[in-house]
């Protein structure tokens, strides 16, 4: 997620706070780097200690970092670490790593891993040998959930919902029966068509669209997904960064059968059977084998 622009006089007030201290020695190793998410004063002093002390930064996008360590006067050297660059640039950090070096992990915005690049990088650390920790932050997920109000004792995170129809339908499907509160992230212009999805298959669900967290627009829309799929439906042209949260199951019990019969005719008209059969049963909570038995019949029936 991209790093806002701030005003003059945010940037002058980010600065405020205790004189400046000499940083505690930073031992050898990868650190992985929470950075702000928008506003730039959610870094933690911790992190600018770790960024102002390590021998290499790792970073998602060298030219959104430079505004974070223009900010802040940071200016130890960075590599590109993305999915693009990771193979160039991974074994140059192992090594790094290998001679000692203290190495500054850091994506675009918010947590590292978190739906963003780092995971080889931890797990090639990790073979070698080398000492892996974490300078916590800023991070979306855990800032949409608690703002959602919804439930937030069980949730699942879903990444970012697949572009393709097909695809996206099927990932929805498997976290319909889910017990938790579902969290997926998702582009501004596939937001509708998501939602649109999201309510047919999930039902009647609340759910809440946060948008643009920490910056100056920040926005968190509530309501039940179908209503939530006909505002941005109507409003296509959202921008910024998106969560959507979406309550569990609710405790409806099990549709009749032309509930039933409706959601299998639905689902079957953008899937197979037997992924269609699955989504349904998910959705209300019911066997597989006999929403499947149903589809078959209704398939039958269409075809005569």
């Amino acid at each position: 997620m991209d790093v806002e622009e701030q005003s003059s006089d945010e940037r002058s007030q980010a600065s405020d706070g205790p004189a400046p201290r000499k940083p505690p020695p930073l031992a050898p190793g990868l650190h992985i780097v929470a950075t702000p998410i928008g506003n730039l004063r959610d870094i933690t002093l911790r992190a600018l200690d770790v960024l102002r002390t390590a021998d290499l930064i790792a970073c998602e996008d060298s030219r959104v970092f430079a505004k974070l360590a223009s900010h802040y006067g940071i200016s130890v050297p960075t590599v590109a670490y993305s999915d693009a660059t990771q193979d160039a640039a991974e074994p140059r950090l192992v090594r790094a790593l290998a001679a000692g070096k203290r190495v500054a992990l850091v994506s675009d915005a918010g947590m590292p891993l978190i739906s963003d690049p780092g995971y080889r990088l931890v797990r090639a650390a990790l073979a070698g040998g080398h000492a892996v920790t974490a300078a916590p932050g800023a991070s979306a997920l855990p800032m949409a959930l608690a703002l959602s109000g919804l439930p937030t004792d069980r949730f699942y995170f879903g990444g970012f919902l697949p572009a393709r129809e097909g695809d996206r339908r099927r990932a929805i499907g498997a976290a319909a029966g889910l017990p938790a509160t579902l969290v997926f992230f998702e582009a501004p212009h596939r937001l509708a068509e998501s939602l649109g999805d999201l309510a047919q298959l999930l039902g009647p669900r609340d759910a809440a669209i946060a948008r643009e967290l920490t910056k100056l627009f920040e926005e968190v829309r509530r309501a039940p997904l179908a209503q939530l799929a006909a505002h941005y439906a109507a409003h296509p042209d959202v921008k910024g960064e998106i969560v959507i949260v979406i309550a569990p199951p609710g405790e409806a019990g099990a549709p009749d059968g032309v509930v039933l019969d409706q959601a299998l005719r639905t689902a079957m008209a953008g899937a197979s059977v037997k992924d269609a059969a699955a989504e349904v049963a998910a959705r209300f909570g019911l066997k597989r084998r006999d929403v499947y038995a149903r589809a078959l019949e209704l398939k039958r029936e269409a075809a005569s």
